[in-house]
């Protein structure tokens, strides 16, 4: 396989410096001055060091266990990894995924590439057309100041091409771009492969622009797993796989040529589609899924090749690392319990959370018969089913949906150990 990137450790050493303060909710006053690294050499306990909810908690195991899952798979493959860091934008998180080996980190913007460089990430995929002028030209002093620096960035019409090469006049390194295929009803891309070619020689014609291959989004096209989704998604590949073809005479380096794709829903059917022979070209494939490393207990659970519902057959599949924790604030119904947490501190746009446990005076055990029916920006509306029993002050477990919508709203995740209790870890946010 090919050699995957760095990240500078001392900065991310440099996190457990960070002093623990009234910018960090949900954690006990007790921490309050406490460097993070003062605050893990005492173990604390969720409930019984002064946390307050509501609180989001990571599974440090569960993560772990996702990072060398996919880490395996995808060598298995023969496939690289370039998971997309906006799911997390968690330095500590992207320093597993390059020590288990993966290629490169995934970027959105250019303010998320400001932080990744910030911690000395040195390979880096922008998964979108970059044409701020601004973002441009700080780009193009990191290449000059970092000649380890590897970018690339997607282009997907000619327009786009003259704006970048606008911007870049001067610049003392090219920018390596890939040629974005989209499709009818997706997301962003050259809606066509004839216009894909023509944004292709706008780039080959650019004096500060490198064609290094060319990319994708099929995560766009649907929304399960159903056999006409999976066709869509099928022919999408096979036309991305159509267009590298027809620019084979067009790349900059034709030892290296990359084709990426691939978010978290359908990793497996992007893998088959460009580990598929090539002919006589040097193919670097890559996938950007990013949602692994946590999983899911929603939208991931059922869809993601290993998920709930694996399509692969041979692997451990995910386990899901997040869950957050509630008290029951108030219950004015027998039936209807409110709950404090809302859309402020936990994902909704992909499902509701997902009652599992509740913990009592007696301790925790599974919650059965409960569904949160709806959220406000601070409360969770918990439907109480026939034969369970919530009170106000308990405590309720939640399974999240969607982890890209979960991390943004907290700065400072606790990460607990095997007991689910004690915190292990502190994982650092940066949106």
């Amino acid at each position: 396989m090919v050699e995957g990137a760095s990240i500078n450790s001392d900065a991310v050493d440099r996190l457990r410096e960070e002093r623990i303060d009234w910018r960090f909710k949900g954690l006990p006053d007790a921490l309050s001055g406490k460097t993070i690294a003062e605050a893990l050499a005492t173990r604390p306990n969720l409930f019984s060091d002064g946390f307050v909810g509501p609180l989001v908690v990571l599974d440090n195991d569960a993560i772990d266990h996702n990072v060398s899952t996919m880490s395996r798979w995808c060598e298995s493959k023969g496939v690289a990894l370039a998971p997309h860091g906006k799911t997390t934008m968690a330095p500590q998180l992207f320093r597993r995924q390059l020590d288990a080996g993966s290629w490169a980190i995934t970027t959105a913007n250019a303010s998320q590439l400001r932080v990744y460089r910030a911690f000395g990430v040195s390979r880096i995929l922008l998964a979108n057309q970059l044409i701020d002028p601004s973002a441009l030209r700080w780009l193009a002093g990191e290449l000059e100041a970092d000649p380890c620096f590897e970018f690339s960035c997607w282009v997907d019409s000619v327009r786009g091409v003259e704006l970048m090469t606008e911007a870049l006049q001067g610049a003392k390194r090219p920018v390596d771009v890939t040629v974005e295929l989209g499709a009818h009803g997706g997301r962003t891309g050259a809606r066509d492969i004839p216009t894909a070619i023509a944004v292709a020689e706008a780039v080959v014609a650019s004096p500060v622009l490198r064609l290094v291959g060319v990319c994708g989004y099929e995560g766009a096209l649907a929304h399960d797993a159903s056999e006409a989704a999976l066709a869509k998604v099928d022919g999408y590949l096979a036309a991305v796989r159509e267009l590298a073809v027809a620019l084979k005479d067009k790349f900059e380096d034709p030892d290296r040529v990359i084709v990426t794709v691939g978010g978290s829903a359908y990793f497996d059917h992007v893998a088959d589609a460009l580990t598929q022979p090539w002919g006589d070209m040097n193919v670097l494939p890559v996938l950007r899924s990013g949602a692994y490393v946590t999983h899911d207990d929603g939208f991931y659970r059922g869809i993601s090749p290993l998920g709930e519902h694996a399509r692969i057959s041979g692997s451990p599949t995910f386990r899901s690392a997040l869950r957050a924790w509630a008290q029951v604030t108030s219950k004015p119904e027998d039936t209807l319990a409110l709950l404090t947490i809302g859309k402020r501190d936990a994902s909704f746009d992909e499902g509701l959370p997902e009652p599992q446990v509740i913990r009592t005076a007696d301790g925790t055990k599974p919650l059965t018969g409960c569904t949160v029916t709806a959220m406000n920006d601070q409360h969770a509306f918990l439907a109480i089913g026939e034969g369970a029993d919530v009170q106000v002050g308990d405590w309720v477990g939640l399974g999240l949906s969607h982890p890209c919508t979960v991390f943004d709203k907290w700065q400072l995740l606790p990460a607990v150990g095997a007991d689910g209790e004690t915190v292990v870890d502190f994982i650092r946010t940066y949106f």
